[in-house]
């Protein structure tokens, strides 16, 4: 009987605590919308998994390692634990993953369109925004953010789930999980959150504006870019230089032409297999004491915010640009100016096409959307250059 009573205590349903079964749910409902909806499968599927695994009580997958008073190790830490601290915590994960996009990125329509660099630069305007957001509501006492914490929070603007990623981890290690989640979250709707902010903000007339070609870019010019961005922003900001070194690295890779077989590597199985750890280790930081609190609520909304304010920053840069040019901009691709790579793109072509169903945009969509990954990259520089420290 003792040893019965002693086989139940061991279980897990005997040590469940309330707080872990609301996330195992949460978790389940991640692999939900990530199966069932198609949100953001690559890094839901992983993060909804990890989230069950982590909560499981008794397992310790996510437990840290036990020394003695000599530093002698007693226990070993957890899967997710070590998965955490090799990959998330020292930023490699998210910095692999960065080489695999630019191995993936095409610089050809940012180049044959240089003026949409500065739209890309206009939806950082949420980052920004959020982070004096996050510390207002700090200020007044509605939540209680760091100045960190905003900087954290403020990067899910950018629509961008590594760079997000990569500085909470830096920054604001416990708050890893619902940021990612939110970042993901938000890229996976960009459908849905962008197009009424376009409509408001634009007339049918705008909407149907027709751009001229882009101009054909040579090879050179897209192997001197990389370089050439990487030597400028180490030079400027060298706090944004490992997102954006690795970024180019993986550019350079695909435009040289002599590495083939490293840049399809980059592109497919280095950035699948970092993508599986990435997403454990963010599922590591999704315990009941992480996640289910007010801030979390708190870095939802704003982070649907800092969204909604890059998507109408870039429209509204459009249609400034549009009063100095004599070169129209269809300010639809000013929303493409967050860095959800395609996804942004392809949502301003298809507004597009709705107004006009011979208006092609996606092409001169994409200049935005590439430019949009280095503002986020800069950006992240920027806050970890100001707080950081």
């Amino acid at each position: 009987m003792e040893k019965l009573i002693g086989l139940w205590l061991d279980s897990g349903l005997s040590q469940m605590a309330s707080g872990q079964a609301i996330m195992m749910a949460v978790g389940l409902v991640l692999l939900y919308l990530a199966i069932r909806r198609g949100f953001e499968p690559l890094l839901l599927v992983p993060i909804g998994f990890g989230t069950v695994l982590v909560n499981i009580p008794g397992a310790g997958f996510d437990a840290a390692p036990i020394y003695d008073a000599l530093g002698h190790l007693q226990q070993p830490g957890g899967l997710m634990y070590y998965i955490y601290e090799v990959g998330i915590a020292t930023g490699i994960f998210p910095l692999l993953i960065f080489m695999g996009v630019g191995a993936m990125t095409d610089f050809g329509p940012m180049l044959g369109n240089p003026k949409t660099l500065f739209l890309g630069a206009a939806a950082q305007f949420g980052i920004f925004a959020t982070v004096f957001g996050a510390i207002g509501l700090s200020y007044f006492g509605v939540l209680d953010f760091s100045i960190r914490d905003a900087a954290s929070i403020g990067i899910i603007g950018g629509a961008d789930g590594p760079t997000a990623i990569y500085v909470t981890g830096l920054l604001s290690p416990d708050l890893l999980g619902a940021i990612a989640v939110a970042a993901y979250s938000y890229m996976a709707l960009v459908p849905i959150i962008q197009p009424p902010i376009m409509k408001l903000l634009t007339t049918e007339k705008e909407r149907m504006i027709r751009m001229e070609q882009l101009r054909p870019v040579s090879k050179t010019e897209k192997i001197i870019f990389p370089l050439t961005l990487l030597m400028l922003v180490a030079l400027l900001l060298p706090t944004a230089a490992p997102l954006l070194g690795m970024f180019c690295l993986g550019n350079l890779m695909r435009e040289c032409g002599v590495v083939a077989r490293l840049s399809d590597t980059t592109q497919n199985a280095l950035i699948n297999t970092v993508t599986i750890f990435l997403g454990l280790g963010v599922g590591s930081k999704m315990s009941a004491d992480k996640f289910l609190n007010a801030e979390t609520l708190g870095i939802l909304l704003l982070g649907v915010i800092a969204f909604a304010i890059g998507t109408a920053a870039g429209v509204l840069m459009a249609k400034l640009m549009n009063m100095l040019s004599k070169h129209p901009i269809n300010p639809l691709i000013g929303s493409a100016g967050v860095s959800a790579v395609p996804m942004a793109a392809r949502v301003s072509n298809k507004m597009g096409l709705m107004s006009d169903p011979h208006n092609y945009l996606l092409m001169h969509a994409m200049g935005p959307n590439v430019a949009g990954v280095i503002g986020s990259a800069v950006a992240a520089g920027v806050m970890i250059s100001l707080v950081g420290g």
